[in-house]
């Protein structure tokens, strides 16, 4: 009885708390998160500034100088020679190429055995889920041999070719895409399934019409995820599309804007924000999935 006692108490003194004070208490949190946000950004800021700025004014003076909106020494030289002269703009695309069916197709088959693994019965169902999952743990730099042999001219011989690194982004990608999308599903009402059983639905039915749109943030927070990965990756794009050519991505070529001797180096900073923008895009549009979809199924209860 005490107990209940003190619980009223102190909602009675919470509610008699002054606004004031309780403004006071939620504003120190969003003053320090401002602070991270502003530390955050500084850095993508300095980038910025930087790559709208010429050679001799980024050497001897400090990307914060140029500031001012009326600095003489602003250009846009620099994304001209990148977009034009380096082939960004047929890089650009070429990632675009890669990241959008490398994105969608491992979902599509992911989000297929995710369901089979949350709503129907087979034997070896557990076993062959937790397979799945301990593929997490393999780093992909150990099947670059195997795959070099089966995918170049001794096997498929598709290397140099955008199928290449489909077929290998979406091999890597799906362990993380049905354990996510499984452990979504998981937390969806059954009772929504049984019903669909009832009325006569199939599999194929209650998946594209039932589970799908339930499970877009889950599905929104792995594109995130796998987009990013696969735009911003180098290693799997030099090794099975190589350093140059028709197919080159930003990211190979953003590698050889340097140069040899580094004679190339202001134009890394235009090229680097080039890079930066479909991310940023992309992570902002779909950010208020993100949390929902990765921490769903964390929690029991």
């Amino acid at each position: 009885m005490s107990t209940i006692t003190d619980t009223k108490t102190q909602a009675t003194d919470a509610k008699a708390m002054p606004s004031s004070a309780r403004r006071g208490g939620a504003l120190a949190p969003r003053i320090v998160l401002l602070i991270v946000c502003v530390l955050w950004t500084i850095p993508t800021i300095g980038l910025l500034v930087t790559s709208v700025r010429t050679r001799d004014a980024a050497s001897t003076s400090g990307w914060w100088t140029s500031l001012a909106f009326w600095d003489s020494n602003w250009t846009l030289s620099n994304y001209d020679k990148v977009i034009d002269g380096n082939d960004m703009g047929t890089a650009f695309l070429n990632s675009f190429i890669v990241a959008i069916p490398a994105t969608v197709i491992p979902i599509m088959f992911a989000a297929f055995a995710a369901y089979a693994f949350t709503f129907m019965r087979f034997p070896g169902r557990d076993v062959l889920f937790i397979v799945i999952v301990a593929l997490l743990v393999v780093p992909l730099q150990v099947a670059f041999v195997p795959m070099i042999k089966l995918l170049g001219p001794d096997g498929l011989d598709v290397i140099g070719q955008f199928l290449a690194v489909w077929l290998l982004h979406t091999g890597f990608g799906m362990p993380l895409a049905v354990y996510l999308l499984r452990n979504y599903m998981a937390t969806l009402p059954l009772s929504v399934i049984e019903s669909a059983e009832v009325d006569g639905a199939t599999h194929f039915q209650t998946f594209w019409r039932l589970i799908v749109p339930m499970s877009v943030p889950a599905l929104a927070a792995f594109a995130i995820f796998q987009f990013l990965w696969v735009w911003n990756d180098l290693l799997i794009a030099l090794l099975f599309l190589g350093a140059g050519g028709e197919n080159q991505v930003v990211t190979a070529n953003l590698a050889q804007l340097n140069g040899r001797l580094g004679e190339g180096w202001q134009l890394l900073t235009a090229g680097a924000f080039i890079t930066m923008v479909v991310p940023l895009i992309v992570f902002f549009s779909l950010q208020r999935f993100f949390v929902r979809g990765i921490t769903a199924g964390s929690v029991k209860g």
